[in-house]
This record gives structure tokens, C-alpha cells and sequence, in this order.
């Protein structure tokens, strides 16, 4: 059941994924002339917590329209943000995380912006924003192409945004599309919406305006008119998705919308129904296919070269797309050549290669007999192979043959992490912006695992030697061994066998195996006090005192000398010194005991591009004295735990 599951999970998502929109784009955006403010004033901070209220509730709620008031007076923020009545809850949060991170860029000290995307729109004002119509600024963008008949275009364009407007006004949101031209072979695809605060009448006022910007007689094939609040759309070309509103309508009263009354118009619903139950059935022929699949195959003998279980070889050999010849990778490492070799961990060796395209990568080889490597191998190609992010380590493939188990992956020439910021040559070679740069791009991979790509992940082992910098010393997280896939609406998992690395682990995982997202805040937190002080977690050193970096972090900060465990190559970088500090607020918050007072990655990400967020007081961390605080744990009953035990540390890969 658990192999069926995970097919379910991953076809959904694939199968959603077909169907939804592209990433959010900004489309343009407008700064107000009614005043600005300065820096760090109250506006300014009033601002950015209500932005940060914005993206909070989009995390919380997909009703696709939020709102947020902030302050009173000349000091008050209202601010909005509407997300297009066809998109998805995911892609609906990523485009308001952009809006909100873009804004303040856009408009640096304006007291009035708007920004529109592709997918949502955002828009900030000392002004009401709610129940409250605006129409300008207005912007206005057309094809610069004609129709070949323009004027029965434009005819077949007014009547069919006419009927899309009258249904907008009464749902706040409404698509439609109807066929053009003599031949009837061409179609025009038109969106209207508004935002949900207002009634019948302002929703009208603002679309009617929105109509009159395009021309009687013009035959342009596409364009679109925005507004602070209504948007308008149309196209020769699909553009909005039919099949996923997410849109919650406005909850004020409202009369029926009337029926349809073209021919026209109903020859297209009958072909939009046609073409949703086809997609419905398909999508389930295809499921029921590859359930059938996974039920029916046999299973194989086990021969004398073949470790992995029956499930773990079906399951493998699925991904057949990702598969290497055991002889291109040998020859691409030089038989393995001691020479190629990067570095040794508890999964085995890990060696340098060259394809015969010219293309360098990095092997991990199985060690033969590893059971614990078995289960790892496994792990990485179902999962990793299906997750791309920049902040991700990419891996190309695997090898499958006989008693050869290989994982191939892009070849990451700076290293591991660790390899920086724990040996005193090299830590000089990390100034704060790096630093700061890799703590961001460790965020942004950690969000994208939690909430924005198609597998919920949880990593369960992230420390300074599971991230690797590339040439540009971008930080891509690597080792998936140890992760574990969540389903949709799962938020904690419980195990008996714990692994991972003591002092990176949260209490909660360590001590009872329970772990979600919050348990990767913890790994994230340490990482983060780490970097900053650039001593390993379990030896911190302030003069001949030795202490746990959770521990020194948290007694300074509560003495006001948070600046003493701060890196002394850095001291000297006073314009920093902001940054450093709030990063050690943020470390210290993700470290907290209680699980519930961990912020997720998303406002992880979101305090580290906006300053003018004031941050929560963090509590006491939970301080956990282990012998073996960098060492790795294998899988093992969580009762039976031998916390004395130093057992094999992750694969560290340097350049060579």
C-alpha cells in the first residue's frame, strides 16, 4: 500500500502540474504620488508587517483574496492582495511571496503601489483599500497584430467580453471564450475580475472603464487592461486554466447570473465539458493503469548478486529514464581511480567523472553489503530525481547492475560547506555576503522542499557538510538518504528508527522520532549560528571555555554581547553588523524547544528580505549534551539509542 500511495501522490501532482499555470510574472506596476515615507519609520514598519500578514494568510487559507491594516492614522497601512480565480493554491502563494518581496523594490519609500502579475495582483495605500473602487493608475497592453477580418473580430470580441463582464460583476470572476471568423475555426479567450469587496455596481463602473480602453474597430488579437481593482484579459490563445477555481467569490448576496443565451455561447460549454470529462477519464485510466501495475508485476528471485528487496528493484527500475550503464560511469571515473576520488562517507565512496560529452559529475558508490546505503539509494532516486531547484544538488541518474549500486550527480566544484567554515585557512575566504548568500540559498531550497515543489519533503539530516557550493559558492543541499516524503495533507510523522546528526537534530526527533517541517528549522537554525560563528556546533570556543553553540548564542543574546560569537573575520565588517545579529535573532528562533514557536521556512524566507519585519523574542533553545554531536546515527529503535556512539559522518566532498 505504501508503493501505491507514493504513485498516487506523484501522478497527482504530476497531473496538476500539467494543467496549472506557469510561475508568477510581473507584469507591471505602478508607485503612488500621494506621499512617501522614510526609512524605518513607523510607515515603514507598519508596512512590512502588513505585507508579512499578507503572505502569512496565504499560507494559512487558499481563498485567493487577503487583506491586511496596520497602524492608525497618517500611519496606517491597507494593503490587499488577489490572486486570478483560476490558479492554484501553490502557485497563488508563490506569486504573492514574489509580490511582496518585489514591492518595496518597485517603491522604495512610497506611501501608494500597485503591482500586477500574471496570477495575482498586490496593492498598498495609507488610504481604505477595501469597498473602496479605484481605477487608475491603469495600464494597458495589446498585440500588436491584427486580426485578418478586424472588424468581425472585433464585433465577436465586444460581444463575447460582454458576457463575460456580466458575469464577472455578479461572481467577481468569470472566463469564457466563443468562436470567431466566417469559419468559425479560430477562438477568442476573455477573463474578467474584480476584487471581492465590491458590490455589483463598483465591480461594473470599474469594468466598464476597463472596456473603453479598447478601441471600437480594432482588431488586435490580444491585450489586457489592468486596474488596482479589476483586471481584463483576451487572447486568440488559451491562457487561464478551466478546470481549477480557487477563487472564493464574494460573500455579500447576489442575485443568479443570467442564463446564456447565444448559440454560440452554448456550443461552448458543451465542448468545455467535453474536454474536462475527457481529461477526468484519462487522467484516471492512466492512474488505474499504474496501480494495476504495481499490484500485478511478480516479483523477482533474488539471486546471489542482488541485495535489494523485490519492492525496492520494481520500484527502481520504474525510473528507467535515469538509468546509466555501469561500464560509461566506470570508464568516466577511471575505473574508479583513487586518483578521481572526492571524498568517503557512511554511504560509500564518492568519485569525480568526466561523460564522454565533455560533462564532469560526481558518483557515490554503494558500499557492497551496506543495508543502510541500500535503503539510501532507493530514497534519492524516487525522490531527488523529481525535485528541480537551484538550491538543490541535481541528480542526473543512477546505475542498477548486478551488486552495483551508483548515484550520479552534477558535479559541485567548491565542495561541501564545512569545508569553509570549520577550517581556519579557508574561513577567511567566506566574507559576510557570501555567507549571508548561502544562508538565503539554503532557506530558499528548504521552502521550495516544504511547500512549493510537487513532493513534500522533509530532509531530516541538513548540516554545513550536506551543502555543497557550486563555482559562484551557491549553496545546493545535498544527501537525501534520509528523507521522507509527506502526502498532501500531512504535516508530522512519527518513526521508531531515528537517524540522522547529533546536535543538528530537534528535541522532539531525537528524543521521541517525531518530526515534520519545524524538525528541518531546527537543522536550519544550527546551520545558520554556525556560519555566523564559524565554529561547529558541539566545541564552541570562547577563550579556554567550551560550550554547545546553541547554549553560548543564547546566553549572549540574553546579555546584549550577542556580537562575541560572531566570527572575528567578520568583525571588521561593520555595515554588516545588522545583518549578522538579526541573523543570529533568526537562528536562535528556529532552535526554540516548543515546536509551535519554530517559524516555518516561508517566514524564515521572508525575514531575511525584509528588515523592516520586526522579529518575535526567541525562548530558551533546547540544549541537547551529546558526546557525539557531529556524528551520524543509523537507523535504530529510539529507545535503544546509544547517544555515546560515533558512528560513520556523512560523505564530504572537496575539490581535488
Amino acid at each position: 500500500m505504501a508503493s501505491s500511495s507514493a504513485a498516487s501522490i506523484i501522478f497527482f501532482t504530476i497531473f496538476a502540474g500539467i494543467i496549472s499555470l506557469s510561475q508568477s510574472s510581473l507584469v507591471d506596476h505602478a508607485c503612488g504620488t500621494n506621499g512617501n515615507y522614510t526609512t524605518n519609520s513607523l510607515y515603514d514598519r507598519n508596512l512590512g508587517t502588513a505585507l508579512a500578514k499578507l503572505y502569512s494568510n496565504a499560507n494559512t487559507s487558499n481563498s485567493g483574496f487577503y487583506n491586511a491594516s496596520v497602524g492608525k492614522d497618517s500611519d496606517k497601512v491597507n494593503a490587499l492582495v488577489l490572486c486570478r480565480g483560476d490558479v492554484q493554491p501553490g502557485i497563488c502563494r508563490s506569486c504573492v511571496r514574489d509580490a511582496v518581496d518585489k514591492i518595496r523594490k518597485l517603491c522604495p519609500n512610497q506611501k501608494e503601489a500597485v503591482e500586477w502579475y500574471d496570477e495575482c495582483m498586490l496593492r498598498y495605500s495609507n488610504d481604505s483599500v477595501i469597498n473602496n473602487p479605484v481605477n487608475e493608475p491603469t495600464r494597458e497592453m495589446f498585440n500588436a497584430k491584427n486580426a485578418t477580418d478586424a472588424v468581425q473580430f472585433s464585433k465577436d470580441r465586444k460581444a463575447l467580453l460582454d458576457e463575460v463582464r456580466e458575469e464577472a460583476i455578479v461572481q467577481k470572476f468569470a472566463t469564457r471564450n466563443m468562436s470567431t471568423g466566417t469559419d468559425g475555426k479560430s477562438t477568442i479567450y476573455g477573463l474578467m475580475q474584480c476584487t471581492p469587496d465590491l458590490d455589483i455596481d463598483g465591480c461594473h463602473d470599474c469594468l466598464d472603464d476597463a472596456l473603453e480602453e479598447i478601441a471600437d474597430g480594432s482588431g488586435t488579437i490580444g491585450g489586457q487592461v489592468l486596474k488596482p481593482s479589476c483586471r481584463l484579459r483576451f487572447e486568440i490563445t488559451p491562457f487561464y486554466n478551466e478546470t481549477t477555481i480557487v477563487f472564493a467569490p464574494s460573500p455579500q448576496p447576489q442575485p443568479s447570473p443570467p442564463p446564456p443565451s447565444s448559440s454560440s455561447h452554448g456550443k461552448d460549454n458543451i465542448t468545455r465539458i467535453v474536454i474536462i470529462t475527457v481529461v477526468v477519464i484519462v487522467g484516471f485510466a492512466v492512474l488505474l493503469l499504474i496501480l494495476v501495475c504495481i499490484f500485478k508485476k511478480k516479483p523477482k528471485q533474488r539471486t546471489d548478486t542482488a541485495t535489494f528487496q523485490t519492492d525496492n528493484v520494481e520500484e527502481i527500475r520504474s525510473s528507467d529514464s535515469l538509468q546509466y550503464d555501469f561500464n560509461t560511469i566506470e570508464v568516466a571515473t577511471k575505473h574508479f581511480s583513487p586518483s578521481n576520488k572526492l571524498g568517503q562517507g557512511g554511504f560509500g565512496a564518492v568519485f569525480k567523472g568526466t561523460l564522454k560529452s565533455g560533462q564532469e559529475v560526481a558518483v557515490k558508490r554503494l558500499s557492497k553489503g551496506s543495508e543502510q546505503g541500500e535503503e539510501e539509494f532507493k530514497n534519492e532516486v524516487l525522490l531527488v530525481a523529481q525535485l528541480q531547484h537551484r538550491n538543490l544538488v541535481r541528480l542526473l541518474g543512477f546505475c542498477y547492475e548486478g551488486t552495483e549500486r551508483l548515484l550520479i550527480y552534477e558535479f559541485v566544484p567548491n565542495g561541501s560547506l564545512d569545508r569553509f567554515i570549520f577550517e581556519t585557512t579557508r574561513r577567511s575566504f567566506l566574507d559576510w555576503e557570501q555567507r549571508y548568500k548561502i544562508i538565503g540559498g539554503v532557506a530558499r531550497g528548504l521552502l521550495y522542499l516544504h511547500e512549493d515543489s510537487r513532493l513534500r519533503i522533509i530532509h531530516r539530516d541538513l548540516k554545513p557538510s550536506n551543502v555543497l557550493l557550486d563555482a559562484d559558492m551557491n549553496p545546493k543541499i545535498s544527501d537525501f538518504g534520509m528523507a521522507r516524503l509527506f502526502g498532501v495533507d500531512e504535516t508530522q510523522g512519527n518513526t521508531s528508527r531515528v537517524v540522522g546528526t547529533y546536535g543538528y537534530m530537534a528535541p522532539e526527533y531525537a528524543m521521541y522520532g517525531e518530526f515534520s517541517a519545524r524538525s528541518d528549522v531546527f537543522s536550519f537554525g544550527v546551520l545558520v549560528l554556525e556560519i555566523v560563528s564559524g565554529q561547529r556546533n558541539n566545541c564552541f570556543r570562547n577563550g579556554r571555555n567550551v560550550q554547545e553553540l546553541t547554549s553560548a548564542a543564547w546566553k549572549n543574546w540574553q546579555q546584549e554581547s550577542a556580537s562575541d560569537i560572531i566570527d572575528p573575520t567578520l568583525k571588521n565588517s561593520s555595515e554588516s553588523a545588522r545583518e549578522i545579529i538579526r541573523c543570529i535573532h533568526i537562528g536562535l528562533l528556529c532552535v526554540q524547544e516548543n515546536v509551535a514557536e519554530r517559524p516555518t521556512m516561508a517566514s524564515v524566507v521572508l525575514m531575511l528580505n525584509t528588515f523592516s519585519l520586526a522579529l518575535a523574542l526567541p525562548s530558551q533553545p533546547a540544549f541537547l549534551s551529546r558526546s557525539g554531536s557531529g556524528s551520524r546515527v543509523s537507523e535504530r529503535s529510539s529507545q535503544a539509542l546509544d547517544h555515546s556512539m560515533d558512528l560513520a559522518s556523512i560523505t564530504e566532498l572537496h575539490p581535488r
